[in-house]
């Protein structure tokens, strides 16, 4: 009886011990800005190719060799097509084409189309286009030989803006409603190509902006692989680390990408270099031998595939180096949301005490190269498409003893964005100074910077803990490194430090005012200079007199060019509101109210607009514009409420007594208006002229975190109260318009409450969608309650407002 409980024991344990790995929508790797951002979007590492936060590929691979067996423990095993027909990326084709509306039988191999025009791949309306089309619908034919067909899978290979309908030989083959970005690749059935002519026909239409279209055809080549899948038993994200742990055939290996961005130190935290440690030893008395394979695509350099790149090795104060980069560099001459860096150099470095073998070639050649043995001897390779960086690291003879080695994989953007017509340099850049001297400094700094790191994991994770829970601190964990990625910092020409965010997937924007407010928990707790380098652009952009509005802009442009607002559209209440309370939250975490009195005549113009029209908000958009256009909205006038009462209290501060006596004034009969005209028996409504409405009233968090007591505690509770009882599965939603919700918001609106229970109930919702969800994408803010599902965005900032109960807590503002 005993042998069956301890069996029960132990695979009550082992069932434990497997489901204790860390879940996370898309684990972060190598997190720097929103250009140098690479993601395992799979719960194993080995299970998917590595990408950058927009989705594309940006592979990272890794195998370890043990005893002459070879075992992949990072990154998918890629799939090597060869070409049946070429698209426009191999051969400069030609297609006949039509703009005209046709017969129903027009992708039949019979019908006529003499009549129709002769164009060269791609077509589009963009620079790459070869002809373009600025037409709603674009008809393409396309006939082509096979010689003789053989057994292997084969897929269409298409890259379309917009909608595409595509037929092969007269017989529907894929349909879709949108656009890619890339190629994809759909399966063929079996026998829809045939020997002798062949007809690939496809109707795009254009319905959202943008036009393209290429197509080709290719097969799938059968992989021979001697490579088994590493075993991973372990996978935990920490604030500035992502660990797993593998077996690989009697080795226990440890692999652990670390980016050190800790905000107290802002050179540390701008110099854009992760490591990748690796820790191996037996997991037996019986040693082993070993070496390591690590690779990296210059996909990470490039903004398409197609971009031919240049590649060389070098040594450098022992350290070996490969580098690439864009053959074109086009520094700074693109914008755009789903966009990726073709400027700059990417590097992979190892010190060379580790006696690493470095080489540069083709994606489909470098896995090969380590496992044959045979490495290509040239330093240099230009002009190509999808190189691979790859290091081979000896570990010699392992025994039970844990043998550590490390590389390092920086990126050197050579300027990083253009500020009001002057392009910025990054900030470790002096006059003189290179990107190899920062990787000489990074691996001398190696062991520092790792203790470092660990000791601020390990206390973001207990303070959190003791904040809201368990869960709470793995979403503060989950957070951490992305919102800090999706920024850039640099300085101005005024010596002002700029700490600009991209609005990722929801419109590129940069220095957005209310992204900003979202995110500034994070930074407010940890380094409140950067949230001032948030506002700094903002309050030029109005003291200069470039924006000469008596509210702030929306944003400074499009990421990378902070020239001037982009949006097409004004927020005046929410950004009037949103600069407001920041500054008064500097003015808190800083202990004195210097910066706002650097801006307190800009300050003043944006107070007295609010006193105006803040408290009954004309029809306009706030910060969740994704739900339209809003008159009256209940949760605006809170935050203007709130703003003014922030600006009465830095006016105290600063010795203004009359101007705060006057401000709280107004701030205090605005609230006890607004319980009135928002009350909606045991809640508050959305508007104030629709009653059986409702809304989260995240904004009111400010009036509770400043200590402004101009609401009444009881508002808070009624709210909270009546927000239990609208939860779904993955969480509250954001009104009572939809069932979408904004997590962010939950974790202010949670903040709220007065007790630890009712806080968690808020947070173990958000929990479980950020742990469920089926969107294998980095943390996006804005969800479906009722299904889990991604509704938009991706790698935002904003997820920095996850640490407001953080900051409640170092600031005295207990439940």
């Amino acid at each position: 009886m005993r042998k069956y409980f301890l069996l029960s024991v132990f695979c009550v344990f082992s069932f434990i011990k497997l489901n204790a790995q860390d879940k996370a929508p898309a684990y972060p790797l190598i997190t720097h800005d929103t250009y140098f951002s690479i993601w395992s979007v799979s719960n194993e590492l080995n299970q998917s190719v590595t990408k950058h936060w927009t989705g594309k590929n940006q592979s990272l691979s890794g195998v370890l060799k043990v005893d002459g067996k070879f075992y992949r423990f990072l990154g998918a095993e890629s799939k090597e097509y060869k070409t049946i027909l070429p698209a426009a990326d191999e051969v400069n084709y030609q297609a006949k084409y039509s703009f005209l509306k046709q017969a129903d039988k027009w992708n039949e191999i019979a019908f006529d189309d003499s009549s129709w025009q002769k164009g060269t791949a791609p077509f589009g309306d963009d620079k790459s286009a070869k002809t373009k089309w600025t037409t709603n619908d674009l008809y393409y034919r396309r006939k082509f030989s096979i010689a003789k067909l053989t057994a292997g899978k084969k897929y269409l290979k298409l890259n379309h803006d917009d909608d595409v309908d595509v037929s092969l030989n007269g017989k529907k083959l894929y349909q879709k409603e949108g656009w890619v970005h890339e190629f994809i690749y759909i399966p063929i059935e079996e026998g829809a190509l045939k020997t002798g002519e062949n007809l690939l026909t496809i109707h795009v239409k254009n319905n959202a902006g943008g036009r393209y279209l290429d197509a080709g055809i290719v097969e799938e080549i059968p992989q021979k692989s001697t490579i088994a899948l590493a075993k991973q038993t372990n996978v935990k994200v920490e604030a500035t680390a992502t660990k797993y742990n593998f077996d690989c055939g009697g080795v226990n290996l440890e692999v652990t990408f670390t980016s050190p961005l800790l905000l107290n130190d802002i050179a540390l935290t701008a110099r854009p270099i992760s490591y990748i440690s690796y820790a191996v030893k037996s997991s037996s008395t019986k040693t082993h031998k070993v070496d390591l394979y690590f690779s990296a695509s210059t996909n990470i350099a490039v903004n398409t595939p197609d971009q031919a790149v240049m590649a060389k090795k070098n040594t450098v104060k022992n350290l070996s180096i490969l580098q690439a980069g864009t053959v074109e560099q086009p520094v700074l001459q693109k914008k755009a949301d789903d966009l990726r860096i073709d400027w700059g150099y990417m590097y992979v470095a190892v010190p060379e005490k580790f006696k690493a073998t470095q080489y540069i070639n083709k994606q489909a050649e470098s896995l090969n190269s380590f496992l044959s043995g045979k490495y290509p001897a040239s330093k240099e390779v230009s002009r190509a498409k999808e190189l691979n960086l790859s290091s081979i690291i000896p570990f010699g003879t392992i025994t039970q003893n844990k043998v550590e080695k490390y590389l390092m994989i920086g990126y050197n953007d050579l300027k990083s964005v253009e500020y009001f017509g002057e392009q910025l340099l990054p900030i470790w850049r002096k006059p003189g100074g290179h990107f190899e001297d920062q990787l000489v400094i990074a691996d001398q700094d190696y062991k520092t910077i790792m203790a470092k790191c660990n000791d601020f994991n390990l206390q973001l994770y207990a303070d959190a803990e003791k904040a809201g829970g368990k869960e709470y601190a793995k979403l503060c964990e989950l957070a951490y490194r992305q919102s800090i990625a999706a920024h850039k910092i640099v300085y101005a020409p005024n010596g002002d430090i700029l700490f600009l965010s991209k609005e990722n997937f929801s419109g590129g924007f940069i220095n957005t005012v209310d992204v900003t407010y979202p995110s500034a928990p994070e930074y407010l707790l940890y380094n409140p200079e950067l949230l001032t380098g948030m506002l700094n652009g903002i309050f030029y952009y109005s003291e200069s007199g470039k924006w000469k509005k008596p509210y702030p802009a929306h944003d400074l442009g499009t990421y990378p060019f902070a020239n001037g607002q982009t949006y097409g559209e004004d927020m005046p209440v929410e950004e009037a509101g949103n600069m407001v309370i920041l500054t008064a939250a500097i003015a808190k975490a800083q202990g004195n109210a210097k910066y706002a009195q650097k801006h307190w005549a800009t300050l003043s113009v944006w107070a007295d607009y609010l006193s105006k029209e803040g408290f009954d908000p004309a029809n306009q958009l706030c910060t969740d514009d994704f739900a339209g256009h809003l008159a009256r909205n209940a949760n605006l006038s809170v935050k203007a409420i709130v703003a003014l009462g922030a600006y009465a209290q830095m006016a105290q501060q600063l010795g203004k007594p009359q101007e705060a006596e006057k401000y709280r004034t107004i701030a205090l009969d605005m609230a006890k208006k607004w319980q009135q005209m928002a009350d909606d028996g045991d809640h508050y409504a959305l508007t104030f002229n629709d009653k059986n409405t409702w809304s989260q009233k995240y904004n009111l968090i400010w009036d509770k975190l400043l200590g402004l007591k101009l609401f009444p505690e009881a508002v808070y509770k009624k709210e909270i109260d009546y927000y239990l009882t609208k939860q779904h599965t993955f969480g509250l939603p954001l009104d009572s318009r939809k069932t979408y919700t904004k997590s962010d918001w939950i974790i202010w609106t949670a903040t709220l409450a007065d007790n630890q229970a009712d806080f968690k109930s808020f947070i173990k919702p958000v929990y479980k969608f950020a742990t469920e969800t089926e969107s294998r994408v980095p943390l996006n803010d804005w969800h479906e309650t009722t299904t889990g599902l991604k509704v938009g965005f991706q790698a935002r900032s904003v997820v920095g407002g996850y640490f407001i109960k953080l900051l409640a807590d170092k600031w005295g503002v207990k439940n």
